[in-house]
């Protein structure tokens, strides 16, 4: 039954009395001025926390690498998250030892706990399936990144992880099967996670792969300014884990803003879900990013990898049926 009602708002039973109209319901505009009252007089500015509550309500976060608990307890659905939240990568990655067989149980833990909470979750496959649960008030679930180790050396693995909806893989070293993975996931659509991975490893992965990286919990300290700038050149997205410090995420944010450029930042997940993103994006208004930059950080840049990723691996698959 809740899948007849997505694509319908609700509507009152009460109809409006005759000759009567009903205002909207003014939203805040996002460049700091207040709607005007109902008896046209202007109201004051508005704050930064007040403008960031207002764009997160329109532009919900798409928020990298978040982190489940070991134990899927249905009894604790659905996860607690910040109340921003429009879309989540859910990290796949187990204990080394665990394997592909742990990554697999991983997987078929997410698929139940999704089906479990079908007014709250929904799981994407691809950019547009994304937008489609935020459209209907659900929150996309996006299968990865699934650890390095649990690739087991195996392309064949690789293509089953995709085939069961993983749509990222976190790279952390680079040798001969990893060069030939990373054209194996830009022929099927898989992101490149490269969180972790040290700056030569980001090098080589970056000087073979035709589609974005993602750097789904991303350290920007980590990597000198050559690093960035390439990253900047491939469209990569950093996405940089938020603390209960709006200050030390900005700081680093701002790094790759002005290195790599605005279309490459991106929020990870907040290790403090009550306090959400608002405070971040309050402390970036005043530090001078512009609305279409935070809407960007909040899930356009993100969504813009991904969908690059996947037009990527359509065009492959019809230039070879085209051969």
């Amino acid at each position: 039954m809740a899948e007849l009602l997505d694509d319908h708002p609700p509507f009152s039973t009460v109809p409006p009395a005759a000759g009567v109209t009903t205002p909207p319901d003014p939203s805040p505009p996002l460049d700091g001025t207040a709607p005007a009252s109902l008896d046209g007089t202007a109201s004051p500015p508005l704050d930064g926390t007040a403008r960031a509550r207002a764009l997160l309500a329109a532009q919900p976060v798409t928020e990298g690498h978040t982190e489940l608990p070991e134990s899927l307890d249905p009894e604790d659905l659905p996860p607690v998250r910040a109340p921003e939240i429009g879309a989540q990568l859910w990290s796949l990655h187990v204990e080394e030892d665990e394997g592909v067989v742990g990554t697999l149980r991983r997987i078929d833990s997410v698929r139940a706990l999704v089906a479990t909470c079908p007014e709250d979750l929904r799981l994407a496959h691809t950019s547009s399936e994304l937008a489609d649960a935020r459209n209907c008030g659900r929150v996309a679930a996006l299968l990865g990144p699934v650890g390095w180790s649990a690739l087991g050396g195996s392309a064949a693995t690789l293509r089953a992880y995709h085939a069961l909806g993983v749509r990222a893989v976190n790279l952390t070293c680079f040798d001969r099967f990893a060069r030939d993975a990373v054209r194996e996931m830009n022929r099927i659509g898989l992101a490149v996670d490269l969180s972790g991975a040290d700056p030569d490893t980001v090098r080589s992965a970056l000087a073979v792969t035709r589609a974005p990286a993602l750097l789904t919990r991303a350290t920007p300290e980590a990597l000198p300014d050559d690093v960035l700038r390439l990253l900047g050149g491939n469209g990569a997205v950093l996405m940089v884990t938020v603390t209960e410090d709006p200050a030390a995420a900005a700081d680093a944010l701002d790094r790759v803003r002005e290195v790599a450029g605005p279309r490459c930042v991106g929020v990870s997940r907040t290790t403090a879900p009550a306090v959400g993103y608002v405070p971040l994006f309050a402390e970036l208004l005043r530090r001078g990013w512009t609305a279409q930059e935070l809407v960007g950080l909040a899930h356009a840049n993100a969504t813009r990898a991904l969908r690059e990723t996947e037009f990527l691996s359509r065009t492959n698959r019809i230039r070879r049926a085209a051969a």
